[in-house]
């Protein structure tokens, strides 16, 4: 079995957010924390990123209880802290604080050494039109794919 098969998405970001940004994130975790994302049980839908005292967490990022763990074991829905360089830490912060974006994380994954990463995008909330806009895109998007296709 390879340790590079997880590839946890969030696919609801791309739809109601505006990606500006994106960065590559380690994650802080304990011992039964990275056996379960290795199992593929983690979840990162309704998750988001906050600063506390000049450092950066992930919030809601749901990770199952180990099942082979014994009274060790983590909490599902705790704040983990990424882990970025202190120049890429202050740029987001600036831009959270300044303009209002939010930090959104796009996937969960294993890197080449066996390292929990985390991919998240500093990213502007869409509106209700944009977000009709986009599926009108879709759509004729598919309609023009099926017409190529027809003729090939």
């Amino acid at each position: 079995m390879s340790k590079n098969n997880i590839n946890i998405k969030n696919r609801k970001a791309k739809f109601q957010y505006e990606i500006l940004d994106k960065f590559t994130a380690g994650i802080k975790l304990a011992g039964t924390e990275i056996k379960s994302i290795r199992a593929g049980k983690a979840g990162i839908a309704e998750s988001f990123c906050e600063f506390h005292n000049g450092e950066l967490f992930v919030i809601n990022m749901h990770v199952e209880e180990y099942s082979h763990a014994t009274h060790f074991n983590h909490a599902p829905k705790s704040e983990r802290k990424l882990l970025l360089n202190k120049n890429e830490l202050r740029k987001l912060e600036k831009q959270v604080t300044s303009t209002g974006l939010t930090i959104i994380p796009l996937r969960l994954f294993i890197n080449d050494r066996g390292f929990a990463k985390l991919s998240i995008a500093l990213c502007k909330g869409k509106k209700t039109h944009d977000k009709r806009e986009t599926i009108k895109d879709r759509e004729s998007k598919r309609r023009l794919d099926r017409i190529k296709k027809e003729y090939n």
